[in-house]
């Protein structure tokens, strides 16, 4: 527990209003996506680099475990306080400090919603393309701590490849600087590349500086429907084989389109096995005849049918077939597990057999949608958690399904990460020598493992959630 005069000393640092210590306020930082809850001693709302850096010391002097928090969006658990202690949440570091148009380079705080971020910049004719599902309400620092992805990224490339400069506090309380505003730089070691993606074990987000795009001009979007997953599957092979990159190329499968239909009005053929959303930005000048381009090369692959936008309001309602797919997901069972693995592209169909024989072999639902363009599905492990049994049944899909998209030569996590949902399975993956030298990097950076403590790997402390 931690004690009243550490909360004073919490106090002290951030202010009085911005230390929680209720009950009812701790239970609101208590669980993330995954609904898993865990209850932390204390809340801390920090309002400057100066005072992470601070409660940081605080907590090494006093060994008390922080957990970073921003949103709480995240589907493994990577911001949950396991362990008690303090959550640290950034809400309040939510300023864009500079959008410089002439270097196409944008700095931020950790705090700033994805998505007022992507409007801030289009305003002026640029463009952040990373979109993950969650951007309404996701936070910039808790993309760049899990290097989030999303339906752009087989054009243009995952969080990462847009953050070209931090500031972070250390687990100790240092604050460093890491690579800056310009677009080459090869001095020392590439902190900032380890940083993203390190869900938040490494180190406090602080300030981003992010590369930026000239806004396209335009954009068109179709929906084809085809009457296999392998006729889907090919056509995105055939489209990037005919030197076409699509900002967007998601797929849903059968049983994805079978919830649609039943939770929805909208009008789906009952021939059409899969789906895919396929959308092209840039001049508007070639999209037109870019699109016409990609209907023939897929004409030959079992298309059922092809929809095509002309105008914005067409394409939005194109997209909501897309929308719709998880609140349809409740038609088949009320509960999820919602797994992100990827394989290369030209092994989805065969990931989606392995998955159907995983549903059969467990006689549970799966439903199969995400991006095809990079080969990143989401496997939703549909189960009912007070029918007694499921719950088994699931961890038992889970294992296999990782096992199979490692067999393919794909990884267990294309962009959710690891958290703790995912950690037991980390031998799965990742070589003990690999895990090893990791290990290496957190004890080095955090020697009394202060920092979200047992996230990615677990510690030979164990927890109990509540």
């Amino acid at each position: 527990m931690v004690s009243e005069q550490i909360i004073n000393e919490l106090k002290s640092i951030v202010g009085k209003d911005n230390v929680f210590t209720s009950k009812a306020d701790r239970i609101c930082y208590s669980y993330d996506a995954t609904q898993q809850s865990f209850l932390p001693d204390v809340v801390v709302h920090p309002g400057s680099t100066e005072e992470i850096s601070r409660v940081m010391k605080l907590a090494n002097r006093e060994l008390i475990p922080v957990f970073p928090r921003g949103a709480g969006s995240g589907f493994t658990g990577g911001s949950l306080p396991t362990r008690g202690g303090i959550v640290m949440c950034t809400e309040r570091m939510d300023r864009i400090l500079l959008i410089d148009e002439e270097n196409l380079v944008a700095t931020v705080e950790p705090g700033v919603v994805t998505e007022h971020f992507q409007k801030e910049v289009e305003k002026l004719g640029l463009f952040y393309p990373p979109d993950p599902a969650s951007l309404k309400f996701s936070t910039l620092g808790g993309n760049v701590a899990e290097c989030a992805g999303g339906p752009r990224c087989i054009k243009y490339g995952v969080t990462k490849d847009f953050i070209i400069g931090l500031e972070v506090v250390t687990p100790t309380g240092d604050i460093i600087t890491t690579g800056g505003p310009t677009m080459k730089g090869v001095v020392g070691y590439d902190l900032t590349k380890l940083m993203c993606g390190s869900e938040g074990t490494l180190g406090v987000i602080t300030r981003i500086v992010i590369k930026l795009l000239p806004l396209p001009e335009a954009k068109k979007t179709m929906l084809v429907l085809f009457d296999s997953i392998d006729g889907a599957a090919q056509a995105v092979s055939s489209i990037i084989r005919s030197k076409i990159i699509p900002a967007t190329l998601e797929f849903m499968d059968g049983r994805t389109l079978d919830c649609v239909r039943q939770a929805t009005d909208l009008e789906v053929p009952e021939g059409a096995r899969a789906v895919l959303i396929i959308e092209v930005d840039g001049d508007r000048e070639f999209l037109d005849k870019q699109a016409a381009r990609i209907a023939k090369i897929i004409k030959p692959l079992g298309v059922v049918e092809t929809r095509i936008a002309t105008t914005p309001e067409e394409s939005e309602a194109l997209w909501q077939i897309r929308r719709s797919v998880s609140a349809s997901l409740r038609k088949v069972n009320p509960n999820k597990y919602n797994e992100d693995i990827c394989v290369p592209r030209s092994k989805v169909p065969e990931m989606i057999r392995k998955v159907d024989a995983i549903a059969e072999k467990y006689a549970i639902p799966i439903v199969n949608f995400g991006h095809a363009g990079d080969g990143n599905i989401h496997v939703n492990i549909m189960v009912n958690k007070k029918v007694s049994g499921d719950t088994l049944k699931a961890e038992g899909a889970i294992r296999d399904v990782f096992k199979a998209a490692l067999e393919l030569g794909g990884t267990m996590s294309g962009e959710h990460g690891v958290g703790i949902a995912k950690a037991p399975y980390i031998p799965l993956e990742i070589t003990p020598e690999a895990a090893r030298y990791m290990k290496a990097i957190k004890q080095a950076l955090d020697p009394n493992n202060i920092l979200n403590p047992g996230k990615i790997f677990f510690d030979d402390e164990d927890f109990v959630a509540e």
